[in-house]
């Protein structure tokens, strides 16, 4: 008869600091100052899920599928557009089968000079996968993606950030530059796996500055959340004046099925129009700004 299972307020001091010491922030990567000593930089990202929000819980609705190819149709070309009028660089975040839907759409990402980074295979949730079964499709991912686009991604950022106890080794398999996953500090650090310094750098993430939170809804579900637009604008410029004050990053996730219609994209052209009006900042990509910090520190 097996031993029952120890209930967390029964765990001895070595499992719940195991626990804890797994993966952990290390070494804060904030320079003194930026490229070209811009005080501050600006990581503006979009995760492209399209369809596989509705695809990785198997789900059939047409309508949210539908959903998911708005941001194809409408989101993605408006997001391009800005970038290109504002000479901005940005990463993408994209799962394998949205580039398999998509393949042109990942071309014209790559041929204007922008990042893909990985976001899983169908935006499956890794905690919810078997240790094999996640490795292997995320190595998926990454030749897909490298078939489709002709460029290897040297970053992750897991699907709905969700961080399973073999993401880090997976992504150290893959020999990744960053990973933009964890909520540790506001700012880049090194990654520590079980004590040891990684090398890998960090880029943070936070829900506080992701437009999913303010706007998605589930009518099934009944989630019915919404923020009006000028509140949303309110929160992304506070947090990056305060990332300017203190000379830090400041990055964005948003995604092109959500921020993009037409009473919310000018959140993010005023947001840049605010941002350029402040002198010496650096608006790089994901790959940009982890290789910067991870030269910088020399880790």
């Amino acid at each position: 008869m097996s031993e029952p299972e120890l209930l967390p307020w029964q765990w001895p001091e070595e499992t719940w600091r195991a626990k804890v010491e797994r993966v952990r922030a290390g070494r804060n990567l904030k320079p003194a100052k930026w490229r070209n000593g811009a005080r501050c930089a600006v990581a503006l990202s979009f995760d492209v899920d399209h369809e596989t929000n509705e695809l990785r819980d198997g789900g059939k609705s047409v309508g949210r599928l539908s959903w998911g190819q708005y941001g194809n149709r409408v989101g993605m070309p408006r997001i391009l557009d800005l970038m290109k009028k504002e000479d901005i660089q940005a990463t993408f975040f994209v799962p394998a089968v949205t580039a398999l839907l998509y393949p042109d759409e990942q071309r014209r990402v790559i041929a204007e000079g922008h990042e893909i980074g990985l976001h899983g295979w169908i935006h499956e949730v890794n905690t919810a996968v078997p240790p094999d079964a996640e490795r292997e499709l995320h190595l998926r991912s990454a030749d897909t993606l490298e078939k489709i686009t002709g460029v290897r991604p040297v970053g992750m950022r897991t699907p709905s950030w969700d961080f399973s106890e073999v993401t880090l080794s997976i992504e150290r398999e893959l020999g990744l530059l960053y990973d933009s996953s964890l909520f540790a500090d506001d700012d880049p650090y090194e990654i520590v796996e079980k004590g040891e310094p990684t090398g890998m750098v960090e880029l943070p993430v936070e829900w506080i500055r992701d437009d999913a939170v303010y706007f998605n809804m589930n009518r099934f579900q009944a989630l019915r959340p919404y923020t009006a637009p000028e509140v949303v604008f309110d929160i992304f410029r506070r947090e990056f004046d305060r990332a300017y004050e203190e000379g830090g990053l400041f990055l964005l996730t948003m995604h092109p099925h959500v921020i993009t219609y037409r009473s919310r994209i000018w959140i993010l052209e005023k947001l840049i129009a605010h941002i350029k009006e402040m002198p010496d900042v650096w608006f790089a990509s994901h790959a940009e700004i982890a290789a910067f910090v991870k030269a910088e520190s020399g880790i």
